[in-house]
């Protein structure tokens, strides 16, 4: 019989991250073979406020929490390739001049803004662009003009998820988001967390983001089709102004399926399921000792010092 567990977790560069009942682990392998582990105590900003707690709000909120603790993270493992370069770059020389001890939380200001810029761009702007290039052609239906707009969204991230798939250092990437997957299964499974008994687990997970990305895609067809099609501009704006409640109507039929297991949650998982055989690779029993060790931090089983001795004299 399994156990609920709360854990979720995201695949940086060269390792994983997982947020659990004590905090954020996470724990990244250097060229050297060690294992490097980096523990926050951070409470999730929807247990900070009630009013960041209520339904559809604490969607939104999550989302963005989420974001930010991802890019905290990201920037943590991409730190020790930095450390490996002979020179830095004339842009983090810059930055750091310029700004001192905030050169960091300024580099993670600009990343948050640009990936939110890009996302709006390439996810709404253009779909929107181009299916109001169907007006062209004679098709002026504001549902079915919606319709072609969801369409050509999901193509396009599909096509991108495919796209960076291809790439080497993105499926290394790839390859811990499996090793995250399997351990938290393992986990959830009682099992004795080692890496030959996750490695027996699948790598597709019911809970991971990738299936939340995937309903967004759904969820906004519908919710968009409410809205009149007149000037672009307006639409764009409507876009905007909706992408908080399309991702709290998201996160909370993410939470019904959690809670339920029938047909329909079936149903509704299945695409994000198949969308993560792009997005997982199967990890090797290297990369699964590290999202093991960042399980075990997050839920308070090591501590960052116990790791180190247990992990590392090893190497």
């Amino acid at each position: 019989m399994g156990k609920k567990v709360s854990v979720g977790g995201q695949a940086v560069i060269e390792g994983v991250m997982m947020r659990g009942s004590t905090g954020v682990a996470t724990a990244v392998r250097k060229s050297n073979g060690e294992i490097e582990v980096d523990f926050k105590k951070i409470k999730p900003l929807t247990q900070k406020n009630k009013v960041f707690s209520l339904p559809i709000i604490r969607g939104f909120i999550t989302l963005i929490d989420s974001l930010i603790l991802g890019i905290k993270t990201l920037n943590y493992s991409a730190s020790f390739i930095e450390e490996e370069l002979e020179e830095p770059s004339k842009l983090d020389k810059w930055i750091e001049e310029k700004f001192k001890g905030k050169a960091t939380d300024i580099i993670m200001g600009i990343s948050f803004v640009v990936s939110m810029a890009l996302s709006i761009l390439i996810f709404f702007i253009i779909p929107t662009f181009v299916a109001n290039g169907f007006k062209r052609i004679n098709i002026t239906n504001t549902v079915s003009l919606n319709i072609l707009e969801g369409i050509i969204r999901v193509f396009i991230f599909l096509t991108y998820i495919y796209l960076i798939s291809k790439m080497d250092d993105i499926k290394r990437v790839f390859e811990y988001h499996g090793a995250e997957h399997k351990t938290i299964f393992c986990y959830e499974s009682n099992e004795e967390l080692k890496p030959e008994n996750a490695k027996q687990h699948g790598r597709l997970h019911p809970r991971c983001g990738t299936n939340f990305l995937f309903l967004v895609m759904i969820v906004s067809i519908i919710l968009f089709s409410f809205t009149g099609w007149k000037s672009i501009w307006q639409r764009i704006l409507y876009r905007i102004i909706l992408l908080p409640v399309v991702s709290g109507i998201t996160y909370e039929i993410i939470k019904w399926m959690g809670n339920n297991k029938n047909m329909c949650t079936k149903v509704l998982s299945y695409p994000g399921l198949m969308l993560q055989k792009l997005t997982t690779r199967e990890p090797d029993l290297k990369q699964l000792e590290v999202a093991i060790v960042s399980l075990k931090v997050a839920e308070g089983m090591e501590t960052v010092e116990s790791i180190k001795s247990e992990y590392n004299n090893d190497n």
